[in-house]
């Protein structure tokens, strides 16, 4: 048994290959087969990953799952399917962002996710959180209770996280329309 993220729709449905499935907590569901283009139970590694298939925030519910059984994974990103699956806990947005960045800072030498800028990134006021990874990560976030996640890499080879930061701006500690580094404000 390993542990993974998985999204659904806001009550808790997803749709399979034989249409649309509805989950409950804490039970375990199985399937014959897992194949990450065709059946078993999707999920993935890197909770961002997630986003790529149930991208709004605010429409979506996103949980730690257990996965068991036969395990497919495609490579494509860090898609998984398994023959078994239970939802475990149900992730509010600070944790699922305190989970990517561990994930981005545990295996920084995967191919990043779509959602990981690389350049110094201001929000819009549509945006709940941003991720930005580089030398030297800076973001400015729009308004009170967005999200700024920084990685900070290895100069020298880039392959490796040096410090890594997730701030939630409050409008005392941090503060919108200010550049954030990893170690703080930038003024």
């Amino acid at each position: 048994m390993r542990l993974a993220y998985k999204a659904f729709n806001a009550d808790l449905t997803c749709t399979m290959g034989k249409g649309v499935f509805q989950y409950e907590p804490g039970i375990w569901y199985e399937e014959k087969e897992a194949n990450c283009v065709k059946n078993g139970f999707h999920c993935a590694s890197n909770p961002l990953d997630c986003m790529n298939y149930y991208g709004s925030w605010d429409n979506h519910q996103y949980w730690i799952v257990a996965i068991d059984g036969d395990i497919d994974e495609d490579g494509t990103d860090t898609k998984i399917s398994a023959t078994k699956i239970k939802l475990v806990r149900r992730l509010t947005l600070p944790e699922f962002l305190s989970h990517a960045i561990s994930y981005i800072y545990e295996h920084p030498a995967l191919k990043m996710n779509q959602r990981v800028k690389t350049d110094a990134t201001e929000m819009t006021d549509s945006d709940k959180f941003v991720i930005v990874r580089n030398y030297y990560p800076t973001a400015k976030a729009s308004r009170i209770g967005q999200y700024i996640g920084l990685l900070k890499e290895n100069p020298e080879n880039g392959k490796e996280i040096e410090a890594a930061g997730l701030f939630y701006v409050d409008g005392i500690s941090t503060k919108p329309h200010l550049w954030y580094a990893v170690e703080g404000r930038e003024g």
